[in-house]
């Protein structure tokens, strides 16, 4: 449940709600996810750990005006993400139904990944008091540990900018 922190200033007391838990950061372990993709396959982060990289970039909603231009960045870049040896996907709370039309119409050759139940997104603490995912990209390295986080995704040059934070990280190259 909730947790009540008191901290004391001279001649005043302020409460402030803390929330169970706390938000992931860089150097933590990645919560490990199980999601359905746009392509009929299934994705296991632990499939990937010890062996690749993994970019877990989430969106806020399939058919909007943002996503579609992310989207279509990394389908018409992705040969720049490519050059390094990483996995990447997009990921939202939408129905598999909806990332799977969305795909096709942005021309992803990439898994859109859908967590329709929200937990990932929650576990990632991605997830929109209004129930959408927030637009934040994971880099998580071979050993499951989150090695960045951003929080300012530009959609425009997404794929461009996925591509130079893997080599600022060194990311081993293909």
């Amino acid at each position: 449940m909730f947790k009540y922190v008191r901290q004391f200033l001279p001649g005043v007391c302020v409460a402030l709600l803390a929330l169970p838990g706390h938000a992931l950061e860089v150097g933590d372990q990645a919560p490990d996810f199980d999601l359905p993709g746009s392509d009929g396959k299934h994705y296991k982060l632990a499939d990937y750990r010890g062996k690749q990289a993994v970019v877990l970039a989430w969106f806020p909603k399939a058919y909007t005006y943002g996503c579609t231009i992310e989207c279509k960045s990394l389908a018409e870049n992705g040969h720049l993400i490519r050059e390094y040896d990483v996995s990447y996907f997009m990921a939202s709370v939408d129905p598999l139904l909806d990332n799977k039309g969305f795909a096709k119409e942005t021309g992803a050759d990439f898994p859109l990944l859908s967590d329709e139940d929200k937990s990932v997104a929650k576990a990632y603490g991605v997830l929109h008091d209004r129930g959408y995912a927030k637009r934040h990209t994971f880099y998580i390295g071979k050993d499951g540990r989150i090695l960045q986080i951003d929080d300012k995704v530009r959609p425009e040059t997404s794929a461009e900018d996925m591509a130079a934070m893997l080599g600022r990280l060194g990311v081993e190259r293909r």
